[in-house]
């Protein structure tokens, strides 16, 4: 079979479209903030070129990678994963940052163990459906399993702590055992018991429910808790059709809050206007239906699985971050994919393409 002639190149340029944008928009909405702070505006958009280059480089070897061996790393990268976030538990190797402890400084670059956690999972739980077949349909070899396995992991995310990430591995993992004939006579009971305790979570934590009131009437306390959706709206309101232009937007200066990682997606509102957020919006949509398209195709089970989880991690990634910004989600801090700064983001969302422009090379297409 001809890789070459096989891979999915629509997805591969959707991918290059919008880590371009994000190494761009990078340098935009930190250029000033990383002079003021490092005397260096080139300080973000070189580290960030560095991770795209380094990201680039890990597609490219998993598109020739067979995704089939992944299997073999499945478990034991998920338990690696689980040992990274515990690690952040033990005092001095977590990094503290805005009151959560989410990142182990390595040298020269910090580690992000929550997104090595999104993906491992997806890789685990394609590898283990696949293995059980119909034995998902039981309660006790089937679905509680899942249920223990997905607990550690929210708690361990929850002592960061990191209700964002929490969420989103919660729901890929949920919707990944439905697709798989998870019955709903057990997934139904769960989402309605732990309703009580994401209700205990949000609002038992001071910061947790001002943020819910933020987000219910941010003009309650504009200063404070409502400022960073305020702002944000404000750069989208400040757009308009086709934006202020490409670095002429002004909420990056010290307004909004993290602009070039959280709240990325605002600066492109505010400088490239509704036409850039339709574009990024599209090329996103895009590129999960090419994932989901790679999964109905695919024809062996672990591989329609892997493709299914690794589109629905990108897209509910994307969807939060936007969502987000826009002022329909309470602030999660989250990531936009392939747009907002970081490394361990930006390399594992790549790797994740790669493995889908693999499972798409497997595919014979008609000529």
């Amino acid at each position: 079979m001809n890789l070459h002639r096989n891979i999915d190149t629509s997805m591969l340029l959707m991918t290059v479209a919008l880590t371009c944008i994000g190494v761009v928009m990078v340098y935009s909405s930190s250029a000033i903030m990383a002079a003021e702070r490092f005397g260096d505006g080139f300080y973000f958009l070189k580290r960030q070129a560095v991770y795209t280059l380094v990201g680039f480089l890990v597609l490219c070897l998993a598109t020739y990678f067979n995704y089939e061996n992944w299997r073999k790393l499945a478990v034991i990268s998920l338990l690696v994963s689980i040992g990274l976030l515990a690690l952040l538990l033990v005092p001095g190797i977590g990094v503290k940052v805005g009151g959560a402890v989410r990142w182990i400084r390595l040298p020269g670059v910090t580690l992000q163990p929550a997104e090595l956690v999104k993906m491992t999972l997806v890789l685990y739980l394609a590898h283990s459906l696949t293995r059980k077949k119909e034995k998902v349909r039981s309660l006790t070899k089937g679905y509680l399993p899942y249920m223990i396995v997905l607990g550690v992991l929210l708690i361990l995310l929850l002592k960061q702590p990191d209700l964002g990430s929490s969420m989103i591995v919660a729901g890929v993992a949920l919707v990944m055992l439905i697709v798989a004939g998870v019955r709903w006579l057990y997934i139904l009971p769960t989402i309605l018991m732990s309703l009580p305790v994401l209700y205990y979570l949000l609002m038992n934590s001071d910061y947790r429910r001002r943020r819910i009131m933020a987000f219910l009437d941010p003009w309650t306390d504009p200063y404070d808790s409502g400022f960073q959706i305020i702002q944000s709206l404000v750069a989208f309101g400040k757009g308009g059709i086709t934006g202020e232009g490409l670095g002429v937007g002004q909420q990056k200066l010290f307004y909004l809050p993290e602009a070039h990682t959280d709240f990325i997606f605002s600066v492109i509102g505010e400088e490239l206007g509704m036409i850039g957020v339709l574009v990024v919006a599209a090329l996103f949509l895009l590129l999960v239906l090419c994932g989901i398209r790679i999964a109905l195709q695919c024809q062996e089970p672990f591989g329609r699985n892997l493709a299914f989880g690794l589109s629905l991690l990108i897209g509910f990634g994307a969807f939060v971050n936007m969502a987000v910004c826009m002022g329909l989600l309470p602030t999660k801090g989250l990531t936009l994919p392939f747009i907002s700064y970081g490394g361990t983001s930006l390399v594992t969302n790549l790797l994740a393409v790669g493995i889908l422009l693999n499972i798409s090379s497997h595919q014979r297409r008609p000529s």
